[in-house]
């Protein structure tokens, strides 16, 4: 059944969606394949069969089966007030993951579980924005609860081996990017490793790639720099 809402043509209830993905709806040729019907309808809750004048008026032509391989070429899946409600909850969780699996309690080093970031992403009345990525969200979402809570980004531990000539001065333009410095060695060359914020790691290779002109070396030791254990949210 194909329905004709408000000036945009909609794919609605088409079989439960033999197959869910509209793209490939729009390239099925067999239509009973895809539709319980070639009828349009104005309302198909209601059963309100759209008239002949109408569909000429909209498609230029009152051929319900040509206006169903239109509206399923060109129109836009509806989705029901529970399915989207189930979308939007999915996102409210897959967010929540994202930010449980990058972030720590700064103070204890500890991840905070998925179920405590679902929880304070509810106390800040956070609304899930169907079409922003999770993964912007994410970030988002860290932003808001740092304003309520102890939470930041897990630092990524590095190792810079840089040559002794261009060593101390990078080492300068490095020191704004690194949180901190947790070992440092220079006999030959300048060996440091440390802890950064990831978003900072691009930058970081970028600079010692064009100073050193490809002479100094970056190992990531670990991604996380965490402890063992949850954190509790009280």
């Amino acid at each position: 059944m194909l329905q004709l809402n408000q000036g945009a043509f909609s794919s609605s209830e088409v079989r439960q969606l033999r197959f869910s993905n509209p793209a490939f709806i729009s390239r099925e040729k067999d239509l009973d394949e895809v539709l319980q019907t070639h009828t349009v309808f104005v309302n198909v809750s209601k059963g309100q069969v759209a008239k002949k004048e109408d569909l000429v008026k909209a498609f230029g032509t009152d051929d319900q089966t040509e206006i169903c391989k239109m509206i399923l070429s060109k129109g836009e899946l509806q989705v029901s007030d529970k399915e989207r409600h189930t979308q939007l909850e999915q996102m409210f969780r897959d967010i929540a993951t994202i930010v449980a699996d990058k972030c720590v309690n700064p103070e204890t080093k500890r991840p905070y579980t998925v179920i405590l970031i679902e929880r304070a992403m509810k106390d800040i009345h956070y609304s899930v924005k169907p079409h922003k990525s999770t993964k912007q969200q994410a970030l988002e979402v860290i932003r808001q609860l740092k304003e309520t809570m102890q939470i930041e980004r897990a630092h990524m531990r590095l190792r810079f081996i840089l040559p002794p000539k261009e060593g101390k001065k990078l080492k300068e333009k490095l020191k704004p990017l690194i949180k901190v410095i947790e070992n440092e060695d220079f006999h030959e060359q300048l060996e440091i490793v440390c802890l950064i914020d990831p978003g900072c790691f691009r930058e970081i290779d970028e600079l010692i790639r064009s100073e050193t002109k490809g002479k100094g070396t970056l190992e990531v030791l670990s991604l996380k720099d965490v402890e063992e254990g949850d954190e509790k949210l009280e």
